[in-house]
């Protein structure tokens, strides 16, 4: 059974966004997550390369160009599902985790979870829920900026997590300072 919708909404969004972003074995249906990175409201941060189950054997060479984490990575460095499963219900309880690319992650996320049979306790929301028109319209901009001053590789979750909560961060300041001009 999955986590359901939280009958009150935080606000601590409205700051800094908890942000959940993950990395897979290709694009299509039968993909499965290989790596998810997590940064909470207060900055602390999670990140694990999961070991794929034995009957998760798809492979798409172009997501791994994408990303950059071999087969032979996950196999030697992945951690165990379920541990990752547990820890990010530990972590995130309760708590609700936004992603830029929801129509993927969340699926990923929950690929996961009911292929070990585990109830996910946290919520995962479209960053779009929560950032405003003036944000939607300063957020590629904003990323791209940041994105050239940031010397972590890209594509691997745990940084796209930061540059995610970071553009968010960046368009509300710059979407606040155009109210106040206005």
């Amino acid at each position: 059974m999955q986590a359901k919708s939280p009958k009150r909404r935080s606000f601590t969004h409205r700051l800094r966004p908890q942000i959940i972003d993950v990395e897979a074995s290709g694009f299509g249906s039968d993909s499965y997550p290989i790596e998810i990175g997590v940064v909470l409201a207060n900055g602390l941060r999670f990140s694990r390369v999961i070991r794929p189950l034995p009957d998760w054997n798809h492979w798409d060479e172009r997501a791994e160009e994408l990303h950059g984490i071999s087969q032979k990575e996950l196999q030697r460095h992945g951690h165990n599902p379920f541990q990752v499963a547990r820890e990010l219900n530990e972590l995130l309880a309760g708590q609700t985790v936004y992603s830029d690319g929801w129509a993927v992650d969340k699926p990923w996320v929950d690929k996961l979870y009911n292929r070990l049979a585990i109830e996910r306790k946290f919520f995962i929301s479209p960053i779009e829920s929560i950032v405003s028109e003036k944000q939607i319209e300063q957020w590629k901009g904003a990323m791209q900026q940041l994105g050239s001053q940031i010397t972590q590789p890209a594509h691997r979750a745990l940084n796209d997590a930061v540059l995610i909560q970071e553009t968010y961060v960046l368009t509300r300041m710059q979407s606040n300072t155009a109210d106040v001009m206005n």
